[in-house]
């Protein structure tokens, strides 16, 4: 079993900065990636950003440029600067980690929520 425990979340004005973190604990194996998806009330999720064991990143576009996803392999979390906040960005953050067990499984946290005021 692997929890994902996420913090960081909040309230901000538009331009402003939040830094959300995720910690991987439980029984884990290898972590292919690891990553954050989001979900605005009436939307699906989308995909924020995501990195692999290897450090390649992944970002879409309406976020690329102002976040950034980084990673602590000796912790097991990962973390997402985000930066020149947009009231669009306000969702539901989700974290996600690709386990190899050894097919590839998906977990997820619980959310943790970003509003962004304007």
């Amino acid at each position: 079993q692997v929890q994902l425990v996420e913090s960081g979340g909040g309230v901000v004005q538009a331009g402003g900065s939040l830094r959300l973190s995720c910690a991987a604990s439980g029984s884990i194996s290898r972590i292919v990636a690891m990553g954050w998806y989001r979900q605005a009330p009436g939307k699906q999720r989308e995909l924020v950003a995501t990195i692999t064991d290897g450090d390649k990143t992944n970002y879409p576009n309406s976020v690329k440029g102002r976040f950034t996803i980084s990673r602590d392999n000796a912790k097991n979390t990962v973390y997402l600067q985000m930066n020149s906040l947009k009231p669009e960005d306000t969702a539901v953050y989700y974290c996600n980690l690709v386990a190899s067990r050894p097919s590839l499984v998906d977990y997820w946290g619980q959310g943790t929520q970003v509003t962004v005021s304007s």
